[in-house]
């Protein structure tokens, strides 16, 4: 990871590109600048759905998207043209899409650094999901000690932290449940160096339930799954999300952000039912409902070009074959 590190988690994968959160919390809206259903306030920006759009139609594939059919895809969405020009225009700028001209088109693509991204929130996605059913009783514990004017630093550690799951147990102690990949994680941070970590488990007879809810806000967690469900299950979004393509990226979208910092907890140790578990089969559900049409919509109007080199970094995904 480089310097940009940071920006890419928390605008991709896991920590999902951004959080759909009411109007007025660091969001946007009106214009057609960001997706909104008007309903509740939920927005879906742009840039994120772009990314929505290419991991799940480009992802694995050597080749690029004309800007015309990138705008149309964005439209079926919500997005208007020229807040899709201006999203496509930063991404170029960020280094998350690369971009070439052929006579008057434009044509887009996925840079190195955005395939390595999708493809984790890919695996959190679809692999890891939102319901941990096989907690091994161990924690992954990481202490540090930053020096005080290391403020850069420590606000791109706990990033990173919190996108992996983690949660501050006290002080620059912090603490994510199963073995977690810490070198991966730390890599490329200036202040990895300055971490320790540990696998432990806790000692018989303490409540980890109660150091649970201490550790993380477990009502918010709940409720994110629970407004999925509430938006999804017939609600605002499953009625305004009508087109195969628009709907199909409004719901993996909306998924993501569901997943965005969510500690993987083991399920034992959550209040039951767990809304996660509902929300997730909710969203495979719909998700294969819509998929193949989708894919048709997609198919028939996507304007594509050979990638320079003809080759991807990635592989092609098992909802792509």
């Amino acid at each position: 990871m480089g310097e940009n590190a940071s920006d890419d988690h928390a605008e991709l994968a896991g920590c999902p590109y951004v959080t759909p959160e009411p109007v007025g919390d660091d969001t946007v809206s009106g214009g057609g600048s960001a997706a909104s259903d008007g309903a509740d306030g939920v927005v879906l920006r742009p840039e994120s759905l772009l990314l929505t759009l290419f991991g799940a139609h480009l992802l694995g594939r050597p080749v690029l998207l004309a800007g015309t059919s990138i705008i149309d895809a964005m439209q079926r969405v919500g997005v208007s043209p020229h807040a899709t020009r201006s999203a496509l225009a930063r991404m170029v700028k960020k280094g998350r899409l690369t971009s070439e001209r052929r006579g008057r088109p434009v044509y887009y693509g996925l840079t190195p650094r955005s395939i390595a991204v999708l493809d984790e929130g890919y695996v959190r996605i679809w692999r890891t999901g939102a319901v941990n059913r096989h907690w091994d009783g161990r924690w992954t514990l990481l202490s540090f000690t930053l020096p005080e004017s290391w403020q850069r630093q420590r606000h791109e550690l706990r990033t990173h932290l919190l996108w992996a799951g983690f949660g501050p147990l006290q002080g620059g102690l912090w603490i994510a449940p199963s073995s977690v990949d810490v070198e991966r994680l730390l890599a490329g941070l200036e202040a990895g160096t300055h971490v320790r970590a540990f696998v432990a488990q806790p000692h018989q007879g303490m409540d980890v339930a109660a150091m649970v809810r201490e550790v993380w806000d477990i009502p918010h967690l709940a409720r994110r799954y629970e407004r999925f469900v509430e938006r999804w299950y017939g609600g605002v979004a499953d009625r305004a999300y009508t087109d195969p393509l628009g709907r199909q990226l409004a719901l993996q979208e909306e998924w993501r952000l569901a997943l965005r910092h969510e500690p993987q907890l083991p399920v034992e140790l959550l209040p039951a039912p767990w809304p996660a578990e509902e929300a997730q089969q909710l969203f495979h559900r719909l998700h294969a409902a819509i998929e193949v049409q989708a894919r048709a919509v997609a198919a028939s109007m996507f304007d594509t070009i050979p990638a320079p080199g003809g080759t991807d970094a990635a592989t092609a995904r098992p909802d792509q074959a």
